[in-house]
């Protein structure tokens, strides 16, 4: 069992999920079951299965939870991708959030192989 509290991706995870969320604020309401329910679910559930890997009882295990997480972190890349395109995030907010999201995946990946090591 990995404490992934001490895990920096974790943690950034978390402060990006906290970002996101101010984000999609000041989507409009429109996209309150759309884009809005779809971007923090994607942002929430990167940290969530990096927890929840990390609880588990084999490397393995740990290793597909990370791959849940990575896949989380590419969806709401996609989702950012619809909202800036829709001119629902300015483009300086979009690039601090998609240079701090291909930091996390880097981590992940990083993770992913250390498993394996």
């Amino acid at each position: 069992m990995h404490r992934y509290k001490k895990l920096q991706v974790w943690k950034k995870s978390i402060d990006l999920a906290v970002d996101i969320y101010s984000v999609t604020e000041n989507l409009p309401t429109q996209e309150k079951y759309g884009l809005i329910s779809q971007i923090n679910k994607a942002a929430v559930s990167i940290a969530s299965n990096i927890a929840e890997g990390a609880g588990r009882n084999t490397k393995g295990e740990f290793d597909q939870f990370l791959g849940y997480s990575l896949g989380s972190a590419f969806e709401l890349d996609t989702q950012l991708i619809i909202s800036s395109r829709l001119q629902y995030i300015d483009d300086r907010r979009f690039m601090k959030i998609s240079e701090d999201l291909e930091a996390i995946h880097n981590m992940i990946y990083g993770l992913k192989q250390s498993l394996k090591r």
